[in-house]
């Protein structure tokens, strides 16, 4: 769903999770758990309202962060939650500059709307004027609930997309799972490259990434997800130093172990098992394949 007035087709009453959901973690999982559980007990049906692209990409442009998830990767793990229902509203100039009453206004009218939830601190609408004071004056006028969902929490620190990204770019893959209650991963379409990798004895998929936030540069051990079936798999970011006229150009590149065919235009879920070793310069391609082959092997026995 598009548009605010697609959720006219909900079986009512309907509960809604509002929020931009960047990763989907423990506490955006905590928001939408709540909408689905009280749809349950209210015999309705919840769905989940989030923004595309995000909010940031649009309003602040220079200072947007990378993404813990691109847009179709964070609708298919809000699916695997249980979510019926998805509205992904564009995100543009215009719809920033929505008063915030209008805005929730606007969704009571479109379904039989009987409860809204969000994060405790969620504000939005034009200038984030909108809050949860509002939605509890709005929810007694138009006959909805708010709910704020407490902040998470783990092993002290509230979990956030800031404090994930910082994990991730500083290659903290352990704590970046624990906050996003999955490894983390990233969702792209296999572009073709120079197919070094092929000529290597090593066939790479290039995967042209939607701004996600990579980890730091090096090989790392890999799940890959295709079409229903995990496939391992040794993954590589960097520049590729020991190639001859590399552009410098930050890649992701995953070798599929034991796959064969032609993967161009295929989106990959690239799931980061554990870092394996820091990318270097070596001094021929005969010494990079052989340490290609030690990596395949070392990824191979996870």
């Amino acid at each position: 769903m598009q548009s605010v007035a697609d959720l006219a087709a909900i079986p009512g009453p309907v509960v809604l999770a509002i929020g931009v959901f960047d990763g989907v973690h423990l506490g955006h999982r905590a928001v939408i758990a709540r909408a689905n559980a009280d749809a349950k007990v209210r015999g309705g049906s919840a769905a989940v309202v989030t923004f595309d692209p995000h909010p940031a990409k649009v309003l602040r442009p220079e200072k947007a962060p990378h993404l813990l998830t691109s847009t179709p990767h964070k609708l298919r793990i809000i699916r695997s939650l249980g979510a019926g229902h998805i509205l992904a509203l564009p995100f543009t100039h215009q719809f920033a500059a929505t008063e915030p009453a209008s805005f929730i206004r606007e969704l009571a009218a479109a379904c039989q709307l009987r409860e809204i939830c969000v994060g405790h601190e969620w504000a939005f609408g034009k200038d984030r004027a909108g809050n949860l004071a509002l939605l509890d004056r709005l929810g007694h006028e138009l006959g909805f609930d708010e709910v704020g969902v407490p902040a998470v929490e783990l092993d002290g620190e509230v979990v956030s997309s800031t404090v994930i990204r910082a994990a991730i770019e500083q290659g903290d893959l352990a704590k970046a799972a624990r906050l996003l209650g999955r490894e983390y991963s990233i969702l792209g379409t296999v572009k073709r490259g120079a197919q070094l990798g092929r000529k290597l004895g090593f066939p790479t998929a290039n995967l042209a990434a939607h701004n996600e936030q990579l980890p730091p540069n090096g090989v790392y051990s890999v799940d890959v997800n295709l079409d229903g079936r995990v496939w391992r798999g040794v993954a590589n970011i960097g520049v590729r130093p020991t190639i001859e006229h590399a552009t410098g150009e930050r890649l992701l590149e995953v070798h599929v172990l034991d796959f064969s065919g032609d993967l161009y235009g295929v989106d990959l879920e690239v799931v980061f098992r554990r870092f394996i070793r820091a990318e270097q310069k070596f001094p021929s391609l005969d010494t990079l394949r052989a340490q290609i082959a030690a990596d395949a092997a070392n990824a191979r026995g996870d």
